[in-house]
């Protein structure tokens, strides 16, 4: 390949990066590990206990974890306690113009909000995405589910619908890992898709079904469009998420 053609070659846009404050050190690096099981890409860093690691939060602790975060998709923060938001905000505004404009603090819970700005940043989400995907953790996400139909209809249209019905394969059911791999698949499709009445898109949404081995699950979108889709996160359930 020519020097010209490698040069006009497309790159990656710069993933978001997430920075975790927490009280606790070890909360904190704990966080970025579970977190990496799901989104193993992207750039997570821990900003966890004062600069001796005892309980409490260090400002230079943040301003090194903003540093190391940001790739220049912009950086998302996640914060356990109010103080560990005002130093987060400290931080954050001794930093320059231009870097200051891309860091959001979530108004998130840390664990489930870590995790889902995780599995967002991973898929290549934008960074008003990410903080999305971060905030929505603990509410009820969900779409308009399709009708309803018998198992044998299942991959049939009904009333325009398209929908699958297939039964969990993998041992631990839809746990963080595999769901984290289907909201992934679902992401790569521009398609309204739900799962059990809930959003194909939201990793919460759907680990929140607490759908275990052996369990039906019904795919479905409203029209012809989400075909491809609702066929593509079925298949992907039949393989047992690779576990088998």
């Amino acid at each position: 390949m020519s020097d010209s053609v490698a040069a006009g070659a497309a790159q990656p846009a710069p993933r978001v990066g997430i920075v975790f404050v927490s009280h606790s050190a070890e909360i904190a690096s704990g966080l970025v590990t579970l977190a990496r099981q799901m989104a193993p890409e992207a750039t997570l860093v821990a900003a966890g206990g004062r600069d001796d690691d005892g309980i409490g939060t260090s400002f230079d602790k943040i301003v090194a974890g903003l540093a190391r975060a940001d790739g220049g998709g912009g950086v998302v923060v996640l914060c356990d306690l109010g103080s560990a938001i005002l130093t987060a905000e400290t931080a954050i505004e001794f930093l320059d113009d231009d870097v200051r404009s891309h860091v959001r603090i979530a108004d998130a819970p840390l664990v489930e909000g870590g995790v889902a700005a995780a599995v967002a940043a991973q898929i290549g989400g934008d960074l008003d995405s990410v903080l999305r995907a971060a905030e929505s953790a603990g509410g009820s996400s969900s779409v308009e589910p399709a009708s309803p139909v018998d198992a044998e209809r299942s991959g049939e249209s009904s009333g325009g619908a398209v929908v699958r019905t297939v039964t969990l394969r993998n041992r631990d059911g839809l746990h963080a890992r595999p769901a984290a791999d289907f909201v992934k698949l679902a992401s790569t499709f521009d398609a309204p898709v739900s799962v059990n009445g809930k959003d194909a898109h939201s990793l919460l949404g759907i680990m929140s079904l607490g759908l275990t081995r052996g369990m039906s699950v019904e795919i479905s979108g409203p029209d012809e469009r989400s075909r491809a889709a609702v066929e593509a996160l079925a298949a992907l359930i039949e393989t047992g998420f690779g576990e088998e």
